[in-house]
Formats: structure tokens, sequence, C-alpha cells
């Protein structure tokens, strides 16, 4: 055989095996899907693959024939009967005799391929020819529309040709690329397919509607629009700029023209030595070749035609795109290939960019398909959308917000939950929070981020002086590494939450309340517990682990959904601890399953640190047990009501001015530390850890910090912004200075390098910021180098010392916990001092009933008359007595559980409590007036425990 007939045939051959792929590829994302499902309703696999095969010989039958000289089929073109069509024809009746079942001739030729002229159908054009016939499925008309008929949107055209070959508008000569099971190295979505590519512009979507306006037929709308928007290649290539390459001054925008001619100079040679890798992904800046503004002019023009003409078609055209993606995404990790990284950030764009999307047709099939693939797109890709999102949809950002909370609360709210089936098990749910992290990260690039380098240094590289008292455990600690959890999106972009100063939309609008009122926080854990066990083995961040948890997407959780997550992890350390007793109880060397403290009240500062600091000493996992406290001389027994009194009295001693280790703010009422203490490193150790105890325990102190202490802890150097709850007076003068413009800086401020500052004792101290600083005077080109240092002398070196020792007495205990997964700084100052929302009205309607009492009972109403016009001290201490705290939880008093149990008939005793189980027991009384006098009396004296 002549080689170049084998190479024909070969090629024919595989354009053979393209056309089948990508025409079972059409049919299986086609939005008239039902015609090729089963009886049962899901997708058959087989049955559709069938189909496409029989729709694909119905197509080659019209157009090439059986090749039967004598056939009598009038739809074969052997049979001489067949009308001459159009490939775009062909296809529309291919699909007809295929719903009709017609027969088909039982010989079929080898195809081979041939020169084809302008308007023939390729393969990528198949697709496109279905997609008509379901539009013409959709319109009354039945009839085969015309070669003239044809749909006039943009065609990019890309062919192929060899050199001799002209190009032209009318002509193009292309060959079908062939296409090998062992070959898959062709990347999806090739911008330089040789074929032609349907794509809209605003002007050419203007001009379909005034066309369909001056028809009254919004068919070709219809049509334009899914073609477009159900190909990802087609999207890609729609509503680009002008230039579709970068303009030079938005890439560089701070170089001159001769250093980014050299930078320029510089990528191409790296370029040429680096290749992407197999597997890699292609990176980029996060440039956007599509014209936003364009854009949504376009989406603003269409959004004025009415829903109904184009709305399904639409749907199904997003439907259709998710499914391609889907699959070109699986092909693309089957086969080790690196992804179009512009061309899925493109295509998202364009999609998130539609403003119908919060419109209950999109938000109950197409947003949740769209979420779905979109979820599955690379870390880089993922990387890459947060950063344009950040630069170039800004205005859109609460919006597609909005959309995500809407789908998200609509799927919670309709579903339907068991103990079998949770909320992490719904696809289109975990989807959208997979999507709202992406968002969550552009949320903070497009807000005021302060550098990373103001992230504090791991502990675990600080020295620590050989006479300290925790110098071998801090020093054994160091040799084990426990793995944080990082989260990969926020490592890829190199930012945190903590760098985020301010950012574009509040945090509190990322809660789902819904969603958070639902989700089971035990079984929660328990994913969260078994993704980061994967992690472990290889696995990152529980991303690749099949169970979803919620917990690696705090942002959507409520704090106080988020506390029991906490809680949960503290109380299975604790349980573990317990066994670990057991056991050793068992080998003969007993341990105390509980970390127990015997206090006396009046020396409960000298005791308490006492007694931790042998406990830390001899062994610091012991902290990790739960808490027993037992006041000497009392009766009571701890279930939790000893501890939280034991807390409160604790605090309020050490954070006493007159103690020494903290000072007072007097305009701002908070704590900071002396400076100038004369207290060890360890004595801020143990405080450390008692604040540490607090949160491991469940219990809300009384305790009041700036936020600049919350930022640090979690691990956040102090800035110029954060003096402004530290110190306003000091924030104000230096914020003046930074807005002053004029160049008598230097005699209006008169301020040099040396500042002064009263230490604890009232003393003035001087310190120089820079060498030889009272001979360096303030001015405009040195003033924020001085707001720098003097923010970072006050608020980080001066109490260097002090902070760090107290830092790392507050990670012996929670070092472990995911406190640092869950929580931002101002959740945390939650999660220490409470809720600051005092609203009874909230506690009545929380409260049970038990002993024959009702909210209905008499003395039940006039127990909340009395409670509700007592002044907000009283009200405090009428928390205190029932709960063991006058602290709110964090939530409100709606998270707190009172029980108000009766107590006998009338009687002169006064109310008692269970402060461990926040129940009041109430006795009966025959009036008002009596009520109020017992109650009054048993608030105001209420401290001590005893048996009842």
């Amino acid at each position: 055989m002549n080689p170049e007939n084998k190479k024909q045939d070969s090629e024919g051959s595989s354009n053979t095996s393209a056309l089948a792929q990508l025409s079972s590829s059409s049919l299986a994302l086609s939005p008239e899907e039902e015609v090729f499902q089963s009886n049962n309703g899901e997708p058959d696999t087989m049955k559709r693959a069938a189909a496409a095969k029989r729709i694909e010989r119905y197509f080659y039958q019209l157009t090439d024939g059986c090749g039967n000289e004598n056939c009598s089929n009038k739809f074969c073109a052997s049979s001489g009967k067949a009308p001459s069509l159009k490939p775009n024809q062909a296809a529309v009746l291919a699909l007809e005799l295929f719903k009709e079942d017609s027969p088909l001739c039982e010989y079929h030729p080898a195809k081979i391929p041939r020169t084809q002229e302008a308007g023939d159908l390729t393969p990528e054009s198949f697709v496109s020819s279905l997609s008509n016939v379901i539009e013409s499925a959709s319109s009354s008309e039945k009839k085969v529309p015309s070669a003239s008929s044809e749909l006039e949107v943009g065609e990019s055209l890309t062919p192929t040709t060899s050199s001799n070959t002209p190009t032209t508008k009318t002509q193009t000569k292309t060959t079908s690329p062939s296409v090998s099971d062992k070959d898959c190295t062709n990347k999806p979505y090739n911008a330089s397919s040789s074929t032609k590519k349907k794509y809209l512009t605003e002007k050419i979507l203007h001009d379909i509607l005034e066309t369909c306006k001056e028809t009254n037929s919004y068919s070709a709308l219809r049509a334009s629009l899914y073609q477009v928007f159900s190909e990802p290649e087609c999207l890609y290539q729609s509503f680009l700029k002008s230039d579709s390459e970068p303009a030079k001054s938005e890439l560089y925008p701070n170089l001159k023209k001769e250093e980014v001619r050299e930078l320029e100079g510089e990528m191409e040679k790296d370029q040429d030595s680096v290749a992407v890798g197999k597997g890699e992904i292609e990176s980029c800046s996060d440039y956007l070749a599509v014209d936003i503004a364009s854009l949504r002019r376009a989406y603003k023009e269409l959004s004025s035609v009415p829903a109904s003409e184009f709305e399904d078609a639409f749907v199904r055209a997003l439907l259709t795109l998710a499914d391609q993606i889907s699959i070109d995404l699986q092909m693309c990790g089957k086969c080790g290939n690196s992804c179009n990284l512009d061309m899925l950030v493109q295509v998202f764009v364009i999609v998130f960019e539609i403003p119908m999307l919060e419109r209950c047709e999109y938000l109950e099939t197409a947003l949740p398909k769209l979420c779905t693939v979109a979820s599955l797109l690379p870390l880089a890709a993922q990387s890459r959308l947060a950063r344009v999102w950040a630069r170039h949809s800004k205005p859109r950002l609460k919006n597609i917000l909005e959309a995500l909370q809407q789908l998200v609360s609509s799927k919670v709210v309709m579903g339907t939950f068991t103990s079998e089936y949770f909320v992490q098990d719904d696809e289109a749910i975990t989807a959208a929070t997979k999507v709202m992290k992406i968002l969550y990260f552009a949320n903070l690039l497009a807000g005021e981020l302060d550098s990373p380098e103001l992230r504090e240094e791991d502990l675990s590289d600080c020295p620590i002086s050989e006479d300290s008292l925790f110098y071998g455990f801090i020093s054994a600690k160091r040799g084990c590494t426990c793995p944080a959890d990082k989260d990969p999106l926020g490592e890829e972009l190199n930012i945190d939450v903590l760098d985020a100063r301010t950012p574009f939309i509040p945090f509190s609008e990322f809660y789902n309340e819904p969603l958070s009122d639902v989700v089971e926080m035990d079984k929660d854990f328990a994913n969260y517990k078994s993704s980061k066990e994967s992690s472990g083995s290889g696995l990152v961040f529980g991303m690749t682990s099949k169970k979803f948890s919620f917990m690696h997407y705090s942002f959507i959780l409520t704090p106080a959904t988020k506390t029991l997550g906490l809680y949960y992890d503290n109380r299975i350390r604790m349980y573990s601890e317990r066994r670990i007793s057991l056991l050793r109880t068992v080998v003969g060397t007993p341990t105390n399953p509980y970390l127990r403290l015997k206090v006396r009240r009046d020396h409960i500062i000298k005791d308490a640190l006492v007694e931790l600091e042998m406990i830390a000493a001899e062994n610091p996992k012991n902290l990790k047990k739960q808490l027993v406290v037992e006041f000497e001389g009392e009766q009571g027994i701890d279930e939790g009501g000893v501890s939280k009194e034991f807390f409160q009295l604790i605090v309020e001693e050490i954070f006493n001015p007159d103690y020494g280790m903290f000072t007072l703010q007097p305009e701002t009422r908070t704590m900071w530390f002396n400076t100038t203490s004369f207290e060890s490193d360890a004595q801020f150790t143990l405080i450390g850890i008692v604040l540490g105890l607090a949160i491991y325990n469940n219990v809300i102190l009384d305790v009041h910090f700036p936020m600049v202490v919350y930022r640090k802890l979690m691990g956040k150097k102090g800035t110029y912004y954060d003096l402004e709850d530290f110190n306003k007076s000091l924030y104000s003068g230096l914020k003046s200075m930074l807005d002053h413009e004029d160049d008598d800086m230097q005699d209006t401020f008169m301020q040099t390098f040396r500042i002064c500052y009263e230490d604890a004792f009232g003393s003035v101290l001087h310190h120089d910021l820079k060498e030889n600083g009272d001979q360096i005077y303030v001015n405009q080109i040195n003033k924020k180098e001085f707001v720098d240092l003097y923010s970072d002398f006050l608020l980080n070196t001066s109490v260097d010392k002090q902070f760090k020792a107290f830092r790392r007495g507050f990670e012996m205990v929670t070092d472990e916990s995911p406190l640092h997964l869950l929580f931002r700084p101002e959740e945390v100052e939650q999660l220490i001092c409470g809720s600051k929302s005092f609203n009874m009205n909230e506690l009545e309607e929380a409260t049970e009933y038990d002993g024959g009492y009702t909210s209905e009972t008499q003395i039940i109403k006039d127990f909340w008359e009395i409670v509700h016009a007592l002044p907000l001290e009283s009200q405090r201490k009428l928390l205190q007595f029932a709960t063991g705290s006058d602290r709110v939880p964090v939530g409100g008093l709606s998270k707190l559980k009172l029980i108000i149990a009766r107590n006998g008939c009338d009687s002169d005793r006064l109310p008692t409590a269970h402060t461990c189980f926040n129940v009041i027991l109430l006795p009966e009384y025959s009036s008002k007036e009596k009520l109020n006098d017992r109650l009054i009396k048993a608030i105001n004296y209420s401290k001590g425990f005893g048996m009842l």
C-alpha cells in the first residue's frame, strides 16, 4: 500500500475517533440529556455512547453515503434521493433520524480525510451543530434551519495551514490531528486550535439584541449564549480587551520605560531556560485579558431583556460549561498534563460576573454545578483567581459572597439531614464553601494588608535562660515538631488572616448562621481529626480527604459554633489523659487523672502559682488534664462552678496594679505589661498558663487587654494602627504627624528620635529610637520611620521579655489545640472575655423550668419583672450567682442554658444555686415583695460554697 494512503487511512481513522469522542461528549453534556437517560432517571454512560455512535452514522450516511450504488434509502447520499445538505443541516437531520429510529444502511465505509470547504463540519462544529439542534428543539418552528438562518456570532480563525496554502475568511484548509490512546500530551483548552471558535463581544451581543428586538424573536440570542457559554474555549476568547497583551504600564506601574525593557529581556531569557514540568501548573500574574467594564455593560444590556427569553438556554449553557471543565480537569489529572491557568481563571471570572446568579433559577442548578467545578481547580488556579478577583472584581466581591451565602442557606433550610446524612455530605454546600474560601482570601488581598514580616517569630527558636523554671520542658519540645494547621491557599498566596488590617468586606459577613445552627460539631470534629491524620500520612490540610470538615473553613462558622469545635478537642484530650492515668494505675504507677488545685481564698495567688509551678516543672502535660479546684475549708465539689470562681478571684488579684505585673492604661482602661516589673519570667509564664487553662476548661475571664495582646498571642507584632485602642491620645498625635504635609514639621512638632515615657511608679524614662536620637529631628522624609519605630518600641521591644514568657505559658496549654485554625484575634477576645452584649431578654427566652414551674407561673413572671428592673451591676451579680461568672458566653446570653427549679413552698430561705449546672433553686414565695427581698440578699452575699 502507498505510504501516503496509509497515512491518510490513519488520519481518517483518527478523525473518526475524535468526532465520535466529541459527539459523545456533547451528548453527555447536552441540556437535552434526558433523551439518553435510563428509566430510573440516571444518565447511562453506555447508552449515551451508543447513541452518539448511532447519530454519527446517520450524519455520515447523509453526507458521504454508504458506498452502495444500489442503495434505496432516501436518507443516504449514495441513493441519490437524499437532499443536498449543509453540515449543520445534516447534523440537525441526523438527530431527528435518531429520534425516529430510522433505518441505517448496513454498510458504512471507512472515512478518509477530505479537504473542508468553508462551512464544512469539523468535530468541534459538530458539537456546535448539536447545540443548534437543541435551540431549534426549544423553538416553535420544527423545520430544519437554512444556511441563511445561521447565527452571526464572532468567529476566531486560528487554522493550522501549510506554508503554501493561503488562508482566507471564506476558505480554510485544515486537517484534523491524529489522536492516539497512548498519546495524552494534548492540553485541554488549547487556544491555538485548528478550528473555528465562536466568541462574543459587547458589540456582537448588542447587534444580536438589536436584531432580536427588530424581528421580535430571541432564538438567535438563545443560540449565541448557548454556543459561547457552553464551551470553555469560546468563552475564553470572548469579551477580550482590544489589546490582548497586557499594557506595560499596567504590569510595571512603578518602573521607567528603560527598566521595563530590561526586565522584559530578563524574563524572556528565563522563559527560554525554564520549562513547565509534567503535572505542574503554569503560573502567571494577576493580569486579566477580559475587558471587565465592557463585560459588565454587556451583562447590563442583557439584563434589560425579559429573562424568560433567554434564561433557560443560559442556565443550560452554564451546566454544559461546568461539565466540560470538569471532564477536562479530570483528563488533565489522569494524563499528568498542565492546565491552562489563563483559561480556567478567565472563564470563572466571566461566569461569576453574571449579575443574575443570585436569582433562584441559577441558585438551584447552575451555581451549585459551577461551584463544584471551581472547587476542583488546582491550587495555583485558585490562587490566581483570588488575585484576579481582588484586583479586577472588587465591586462584585460582595455580590458573589451574597450569592454563595444564599446558596448555602437555601440548601441548609430545604435540606433534610439525618444521623446518616450530615450537612457535610451535601456537595452543593461544601462546594460553595470551598469557593467562598477563594473569595475569602480575595477579600483579604482587596483590603489593607500588613507585611508578612510582622508575624511573630516561632517561640521554639527564641533563647531561654538555662536557670528558667521551664528550660527543660521547652528544650525537649524543640526536638519534636507538631505540624501546624496551615491553609495551603494562604501559603500559596503568602498571606494570613493576621496580615489583614482591614478586609474589603467585614469578616462578620462571611458567617452563615443557618449553617452554624445545623452543623453537628462533634461529627465535624471527627472529620477534622480524620483529615488531619490523613495529612500526617502525606495529604495536605484535608483537601484530598473524602471527609469534609467546616473547621478547615472556619470563616463561615459563627464564634459560638467554633467554640464547640474547640470544646470537643479539649474534652477529648482530657479523656485521653484519664485513660493514660488509668493504665498507669493498672501497671502499678498510679497518677492523678485530674489537674487538682487546693487553694486558700486569702492566699489564692501564692497557692495557685506555687502548685502550677510544681506541676509544670514536673510534667507540663498534666496541665492538659481537667481542672478541679478545691477551696480549703469549703465543701463545694467542683463540677465547673468552683473553677469559674477560682479564675475570677485569681484574675482580680493578678491584674491588680498593686501586684506590679501589669499597669492600667487610664484612657482606655486596659491592662498592659509592666516594662519595669521585678517579677521573673516564670511568673509571667504562669500567668500565661492561667489564661490558657481558662480557654482549655471553657471558662470566661474578666480581663481587659487591648486587642494588640490577642494579635500578639496569635502571632503578629504590634503596629502603629494597634495604638488606637491602646493609647488613643498617642495614636491621634502620631496620625496628625503623618497627615501633616507642610515643610514646617520640625518647627511645629519639635520632635526628635528620643522619646520619653512613664513607668509603673510614675518615673519619666527616655529611650533613643536610633543612635544619637536626640540629635535627629523628625521631618517629612523620616516621619514614617519615626512612627514605626515608636510603635514598635511601645508594643514590642519594651515588653519583649515579659510578653514572650507570657505567650510561652499560654502555648504550653493551647499548643496542640486548633485555636489558631478556628479563631481570629477578635474572636479569641470573645473566647476569653465573653460577649459584650448583655441582653436579659435573651436569657429569659432561653431559660428552662423544672419542678413544676413554667413560664406562666406567677412567681416566674414576678421573677423576670424584678430582674429586668435591676441595674446592670445587679444583673451581673445575678449571673454570677447562678453560673459562677458574670461574663456573657460567646454568642450572647441565648447560648446560656439557665434552669429555674422549684425548691419547695413559701419559706424564709434564700434562693440557692448550683453554679456547676446553672440551676437556680427558687422557693415559691407568697408575694412579689418577699421574692424581691430574698433575691437581692442572695445575689449580694453569694461568695463561698457549701453542701445542701
